[in-house]
C-alpha cells in the first residue's frame, strides 16, 4: 500500500502541484483546489492504467479523491 500512495503522490506533484506546494498523503487535494474536476479524471484514467483496474463513475467521487490516502484506498478496493 505504501508504494502505491508513494506512486500516486508523485503523480499528483508532478501534475497539479505548484513548485511551492507542500503536497502530503493527506493533504486536500479536492477540497483544498489543487485537483479540479477536470483533472479528476485524468488521474482516473491514470489510475485505471497504471494499476489495469475499472473504477466506477459513481465511486469516483470528489470526496474518494480528496486525498492520496483516500485514493489508494479506493484503489485498493478494485485490486
Amino acid at each position: 500500500m505504501h508504494e502505491m500512495k508513494e506512486a500516486i503522490l508523485k503523480y499528483v506533484i508532478n501534475e497539479y502541484a505548484e513548485d511551492d506546494d507542500e503536497v502530503t498523503f493527506d493533504t486536500p487535494l479536492i477540497s483544498g483546489g489543487l485537483v479540479d474536476s477536470f483533472s479528476m479524471v485524468s488521474l482516473k484514467r491514470f489510475l485505471e492504467v497504471k494499476y489495469k483496474i475499472s473504477i466506477p463513475d459513481e465511486r469516483a467521487t470528489p470526496e474518494a479523491f480528496d486525498s492520496v490516502t483516500r485514493i489508494a484506498a479506493l484503489v485498493g478496493e478494485y485490486l
